[in-house]
C-alpha cells in the first residue's frame, strides 16, 4: 500500500564490520559480511515475509498463501511484522526479510529515490480499496459548493485521490504533470471550489464528523471504526496502484526467491481475494485489476 502516513526516512551511514568473515545465520537467510564487500544473503526455504502490524489484511494473505499455497512450491513462510515500513523496505533490501508486500509503485519510489535501497518490483499481489468517506453526505453529488476534504497528507497517496477526483469529473489537473503523482499545487480546475485539507492517514477517520469528505483506504477508515456505509464511492482500483511483492534487487536469482515469486503470482491468490470471507480482507484487499 502504500504507506498509511509514515514518514519517509533519509538513508543512514553504517558502519563498516572489520572482520575477515562474519556469518550470521536468522530466519532461513545465511549472512556473508566480507570487509570492503556488500552484504550478500542466501535464503533457505523458510522465508520471513513483511507485513504492518497495523494492517492485519496482509497478514491473512501471508497465512493463506503460507497455508495452501507456498508448500506446492517447497517453501515456508513466517509472516513477520514490522510497523516502520521503510525499516522493512531496508530489511528487504539487505536480504533480512525475502520481501514485503504494502506498497504500491508510486510509494516505492519515493523510498527508493529517497533512500537509495535495491528494490525490485516483481509482482503485483492486490489493490488496497480506497474511496471516499462522507459523515454528512450520502454521494459525491450531494457534496456542497465549497465542500472541505480531506486528502492523503503523503505525496504517492495524494496523488491517488486527486487522481481520483479527475476521473469523476470534479477537479482537473495540469495536464503537464504525471496524475497519479499530482500535488494541490497541481489543480488547474476546481468548478465545485472545494476546498482540500491534508491529513495523514491515519487521522482521517477521527477527523471525518468534522469535514464534508475524507478520501483513503478502506482498511484506515476500518480501523477507526467508521461503517462502511459511511462510504460513497469506491471505484475500480486502477492497476497502477496494486502493492506489489517487492524482493532486493541482489537477490532476485536466488532458487528459493524465484521460488517465493511463483507461489504469489499463482491464480489461487487472486480466487482467494475473490472469494474469501474473511473480514479483515474482504472489501479491503481486493484482486488486482485488469487495467
Amino acid at each position: 500500500m502504500a504507506n498509511p502516513g509514515f514518514s519517509i526516512a533519509k538513508k543512514r551511514r553504517w558502519p563498516w564490520l572489520v572482520a575477515g568473515v562474519v556469518v550470521v545465520a536468522a530466519a532461513g537467510a545465511a549472512w556473508h559480511l566480507h570487509a570492503g564487500q556488500p552484504r550478500q544473503a542466501t535464503f533457505g526455504s523458510t522465508l520471513k515475509i513483511h507485513f504492518e502490524p497495523a494492517m492485519a489484511g496482509e497478514e491473512h494473505l501471508i497465512q493463506y498463501i503460507g497455508t495452501h499455497i507456498a508448500p506446492d512450491y517447497g517453501l515456508t513462510l513466517v509472516a513477520t511484522g514490522l510497523q516502520d515500513p521503510v525499516q522493512a523496505d531496508r530489511a528487504v533490501a539487505e536480504g533480512q526479510f525475502a520481501a514485503t508486500v504494502y506498497q504500491h509503485q508510486w510509494w516505492l519510489k519515493q523510498v527508493v529515490d529517497a533512500n537509495g535501497f535495491k528494490l525490485t518490483p516483481v509482482q503485483p499481489v492486490f489493490q488496497w480499496a480506497f474511496g471516499i468517506y462522507s459523515d454528512r453526505y450520502p454521494s459525491v453529488e450531494a457534496l456542497p459548493q465549497g465542500a472541505e476534504i480531506v486528502v492523503p497528507n503523503d505525496g504517492a497517496n495524494q496523488g491517488q485521490a486527486l487522481w481520483l477526483l479527475q476521473r469523476i469529473g470534479l477537479i482537473g489537473l495540469d495536464p503537464a504533470v504525471e496524475p497519479r503523482t499530482a500535488k494541490l499545487r497541481d489543480i488547474r480546475e476546481n468548478p465545485h471550489k472545494f476546498v482540500f485539507k491534508e491529513l495523514d492517514l491515519l487521522t482521517m477517520p477521527r477527523a471525518l464528523n468534522s469535514v464534508d469528505a475524507a478520501i483513503g483506504y478502506v482498511s484506515q477508515f476500518d480501523a477507526g471504526k467508521v461503517p462502511r456505509e459511511k462510504g460513497i464511492l469506491f471505484p475500480p482500483a486502477p492497476k497502477t496502484f496494486a502493492s506489489q511483492l517487492v524482493i532486493g534487487t541482489p537477490y532476485l536469482k536466488d532458487e528459493n526467491i524465484v521460488k517465493l515469486q511463483q507461489a504469489f503470482a499463482d491464480p489461487r491468490v487472486q480466487t482467494w481475494l475473490r472469494e474469501t470471507d474473511d473480514p479483515l480482507v474482504k472489501g479491503v484487499l481486493v484482486p488486482v485489476s485488469a487495467q
